[in-house]
């Protein structure tokens, strides 16, 4: 382009083109190439050519092109200020060269055509601009988009995390009592056949029968959660009928826990039950968080302190918060250490034989207090043999459910109730 303005363009008392003229001309043309990694660079190597190319009084409009290219680069690839001042000092240097070479007219004629590329600095600044622009929606887009990617990772994460809790607490409660109920209807059948107590035997059955059913009917509510996207497919086509054929229902809650203190008295444990709270006046989160803590506790007093008495009380702490306390006398047989005649240590945490994995019981109640801002503490009792879990939770119905969704009242009729027992009865 500036190579045709040059031979086509002819103004008035310009000089004829000549080898230094098209030398300048054309390397004002070739310097352009490495604009775009030294914009500052090229616009001083074209203005070091345009200055003297001016000076000599050759077709000045030629040599345009390279010097507004020059300049638009620069204005494309910031910072402003560096633009202004550039083509400040550039119009200003243009003046001067003219000036000096005796063309008064041609200084005033820079001055005049200075809008023009001031233009072009302003159009160079508007699209480095608009690119900015476009880069930060295009990073927003990507930033929102990853975390999006982390907050399902981590909803997945902490749904599989729940379920597991779920799974434990409902395993580990209903297996420790089918196997305690089992020992006692072995014992019975092979203690004395001749004199086989009918009555202990049925009832131990029927226990485990009783186990049985309410784990079904909960691990099965836990399966519908993750089911849930294949069309609702996880009602009849289980083939469960009457009470254990419902959706997945409401959390468990305080409703629930006269059911557990009846398992674990069927499995030889003795509990004393005292709740000075209403299930209404806790979140369902809170409501199902003390039921698991609970059903724990129960658990490994059945498994780890056989015929001890466990003290289970639920009331207000008086500092605005709810106290979840189980206690036991540690198992028959222990002393003041905490010791049994066998050297066992009655401590719900600790293995049950040699090269026995420790369990997650703990970690588990610990993890149901986290989740709805509580603590919990748990160890062998200070004050003599036996074992204290101690949970603090929040107290009241500020809370969400489990699962996130808004407050749902736990029902009363959620487990199938089982026969109060007398120790419980009265203090419940």
């Amino acid at each position: 382009m500036q190579c045709a303005l040059a031979l086509f363009v002819h103004g008035s008392g310009d000089r004829r083109m000549d080898a230094l003229g098209w030398a300048l001309l054309i390397g004002s043309a070739l310097a352009l190439v490495g604009r775009r990694h030294s914009p500052m660079l090229v616009t001083v190597a074209i203005v070091l050519m345009v200055g003297p190319y001016h000076a000599l009084n050759y077709e000045h409009v030629a040599v345009v092109p390279a010097g507004l290219a020059a300049l638009y680069t620069l204005a494309v690839l910031g910072p402003p200020l560096r633009s202004l001042l550039t083509v400040t000092f550039v119009i200003g240097i243009m003046v001067t060269v003219m000036s000096w070479g005796g063309r008064p007219h041609g200084a005033v004629d820079m001055l005049r055509t200075s809008g023009w590329v001031l233009s072009v600095v302003l159009i160079g600044e508007a699209v480095r601009i608009h690119r900015q622009y476009v880069a930060a929606i295009v990073e927003r887009a990507e930033r929102a988009e990853r975390t999006r990617e982390e907050e399902a990772a981590r909803r997945v994460a902490e749904e599989r995390l729940r379920i597991a809790r779920d799974l434990h607490d409902l395993l580990a409660h209903s297996i420790t009592l089918i196997g305690v109920q089992t020992s006692v209807a072995a014992h019975v059948l092979i203690a004395d056949p001749g004199r086989l107590d009918r009555e202990t035997l049925a009832k131990a059955l029927d226990s485990i029968a009783d186990t049985c059913r309410d784990a079904r009917t909960e691990l099965r509510a836990t399966l519908q959660v993750l089911r849930a996207g294949e069309g609702g497919e996880g009602g009849a086509a289980d083939g469960v009928d009457g009470a254990e054929g419902l959706g997945t229902g409401p959390p468990p809650g305080l409703a629930g826990l006269a059911d557990l203190a009846a398992a674990a008295e069927a499995a030889g444990v003795r509990v004393r039950m005292t709740v000075d709270v209403d299930e209404p006046e806790l979140s369902p989160a809170v409501g199902a968080a003390v039921y698991r803590i609970v059903q724990e506790a129960l658990t490994n007093a059945v498994r780890h302190a056989p015929g001890t008495l466990v003290r289970l009380t639920l009331g207000p702490d008086g500092a605005g918060g709810l106290r979840v306390a189980a206690v036991d006398d540690g198992p028959a047989g222990v002393g003041a250490s905490g010791v049994g005649a066998s050297g066992a240590v009655a401590s719900p945490s600790g293995p049950e034989g040699p090269g026995r994995p420790q369990g997650y019981g703990l970690v588990g109640m610990r993890e149901r207090a986290r989740s709805v801002a509580g603590t919990l503490t748990a160890g062998p009792r200070p004050d003599g043999p036996g074992f204290a879990v101690t949970a603090a939770l929040p107290y009241g119905r500020g809370g969400l459910d489990g699962r996130g969704g808004p407050e749902r009242t736990a029902l009363p009729g959620q487990h199938r109730p089982r026969p109060h027992s007398p120790l419980t009865e009265g203090t419940t």
